[in-house]
């Protein structure tokens, strides 16, 4: 009996050796920043990654099926964005499928300093902030509850595109801002986006492919649209004039999906263009200048 045992012990340990020896996987990049999005790619079957450092969760995001299309074949992925909080070192995704940990993938988090500032606020922009407000409160949890929500479609992959052709930035990623309220209080947060200062009643473009999730009124955004891009991707435009979206429509890259303004908690008409990856900030600069999802590089790193 013990012979038979230790026979299916080594049977058992001999196939895992040979299935951790067989994955194939494509990190890009292999050492991001504090706010820079990974792809994770593999042709075996996983449900979510996870972002450990120091044997603590810092990130989670759901994988998805990117299906075989023109003589390509299909790949697993999944897109995770490095807190902007963290700090820099080394750091492992964890490859989770439905039975626990399939693979764990060694990073390198590199580091990056961010700006500061101090908005100073009037009584009226303080009031909106800080004052209870049920409103408010619930437009909060409706935001989270769309920004959590992992869907099955994929409607953007490649690069990102700018949401307006002005230069002129008021506000970068990641800023680490201190807001100076009226009443002599400061309330340190992070900048999640970045603002153009454009006059009010720019058009404001689709930066991607996407279905419009949200276009309306909200109290401290103003005006706002969101679009879903892929499972756990979200586009943000803020502090608009006027909406164009319609809710639950799909729109194109590019296409007109609003008007700059300064409504909502504004100090001057701007857009706040925002992205969130699996609810995480996630810096725009990074999805324009490289695809979500380079199928290209990953078809010919996993499969040639």
């Amino acid at each position: 009996m013990q012979k038979k045992l230790l026979f299916i012990l080594i049977i058992n340990l001999c196939f895992a050796i040979t299935v951790q020896a067989q994955i194939r996987y494509v990190v890009i990049p292999e050492s991001p920043r504090p706010g820079d999005p990974i792809t994770v790619a593999l042709t075996a079957g996983i449900s979510d990654v996870q972002l450990i450092v120091n044997e603590r969760q810092i990130a989670k995001a759901g994988a998805f099926l990117i299906p075989a299309e023109n003589g390509n074949p299909s790949f697993i992925t999944a897109i995770i964005t490095v807190p902007s909080t963290a700090e820099p070192g080394d750091a492992i995704l964890r490859l989770n499928n439905e039975i626990g940990v399939f693979h764990e993938i060694p990073i390198t988090i590199a580091p990056r300093t961010f700006r500061s500032e101090t908005i100073n606020l009037d009584a009226a922009l303080t009031s909106l902030v800080a004052d209870p407000n049920p409103e408010r409160t619930a437009e909060s949890e409706r935001l989270w509850a769309i920004l959590a929500t992992t869907g099955n479609q994929v409607y953007h992959t490649g690069p990102f595109l700018l949401p307006v052709t002005s230069t002129r930035r008021t506000s970068q990623f990641g800023t680490r801002r201190i807001n100076a309220y009226s009443d002599g209080r400061r309330v340190t947060s992070i900048h999640a986006g970045v603002d153009f200062g454009i006059p009010t009643g720019t058009e404001v473009r689709a930066s991607g492919r996407g279905r419009v999730v949200l276009s309306r009124m909200r109290i401290l955004t103003g005006f706002s649209v969101i679009l879903e891009h892929a499972p756990g991707v979200y586009s943000l435009y803020y502090h608009l004039d006027s909406v164009i979206a319609q809710e639950g429509s799909i729109v194109a890259a590019g296409s007109v999906i609003g008007l700059s303004g300064s409504t909502g908690f504004s100090t001057g008409p701007h857009l706040h263009w925002e992205f969130r990856v699996s609810t995480e900030n996630t810096d725009p600069d990074v999805l324009v200048a490289r695809p979500l999802i380079d199928k290209e590089l990953i078809i010919s790193r996993l499969f040639n």
